[in-house]
This record gives structure tokens, C-alpha cells and sequence, in this order.
């Protein structure tokens, strides 16, 4: 019993952290070089790209990236709010076990940021294009 709940925490903690690298995935990809060019720094978005190729092929694929990074947040809000909780009734964390209660802290700050992550990267990537060639007119 011990080694399947051990089994479902790895698992848990392994989610949210792919949650948090495919959400600053897509922050780089796609909203921080628009947000680079947005404020006049086209030359630095020039040289990141020459630093780091793979940005290109990453931004090409935007829409699967954040398709996939979406999917895997959504999945960790599942298994922090729904799944975690019906195990923890299960007896998953002993009573007054505090690194229990410390990673579950820690897997749920790291869910809300990369959630936060990945908004303002959608937000850059889809919304903003839009509303800044609109107030151009």
C-alpha cells in the first residue's frame, strides 16, 4: 500500500513540473519575444533566436504547444483537487506528517504559477496581436 501511494505522489510531483516546463515553454516561444518586440527590443529577440534556434521550431508549432501545456495544466489541477483529495482520505499522508502537507504546498504553488505562466503567454501569443492591430486603425 505504502509503495502505491509512494508510486501516485512521484507521479503527482513529476505532472505538476511538467506543467510548470511546458507553460515556460510557451513563454518563451511565443510571449516573450512579443513582448521584446512590443517594447522596441527587436535586436535582443534577434540575438535570443541565434542563441537559442530551437525557439523558431518551437513558435512554428504554437498552437500544439500550448494544446499540450494546457492539456498537462489542466490534468495537474485534476489531480491536485480531485485525485490528491480522495487520497488523502485513504490514508495516503499520515496524521501529523509535514512534508506531506509541504509538497502538496508546494505542488499547488507551482500548478497556479505555471497556470499564471501560461496565460500571459496566451494572452501575448492570441489576444494581444489583435487588440494592438484594432487600436491601430
Amino acid at each position: 500500500m505504502t509503495t502505491l501511494i509512494q508510486d501516485r505522489t512521484r507521479r503527482s510531483a513529476l505532472l505538476s513540473y511538467f506543467s510548470l516546463f511546458t507553460s515556460l515553454g510557451t513563454l518563451l516561444c511565443c510571449a516573450l519575444p512579443s513582448l521584446l518586440v512590443l517594447f522596441g527590443l527587436g535586436a535582443s529577440v534577434a540575438s535570443m533566436l541565434s542563441f537559442l534556434p530551437w525557439l523558431v521550431t518551437l513558435s512554428r508549432h504554437k498552437q500544439w504547444t500550448f494544446a499540450v501545456s494546457g492539456l498537462l495544466i489542466a490534468f495537474g489541477f485534476l489531480n491536485i483537487y480531485v485525485i490528491a483529495p480522495r487520497l488523502k482520505t485513504k490514508g495516503a499522508c499520515e496524521p501529523g506528517d509535514d512534508a506531506c502537507g509541504e509538497a502538496r504546498e508546494a505542488s499547488k504553488i507551482t500548478l497556479w504559477a505555471s497556470s499564471a505562466i501560461y496565460f500571459v503567454g496566451f494572452f501575448v501569443a492570441y489576444v494581444l496581436g489583435p487588440i494592438l492591430s484594432r487600436h491601430d486603425r
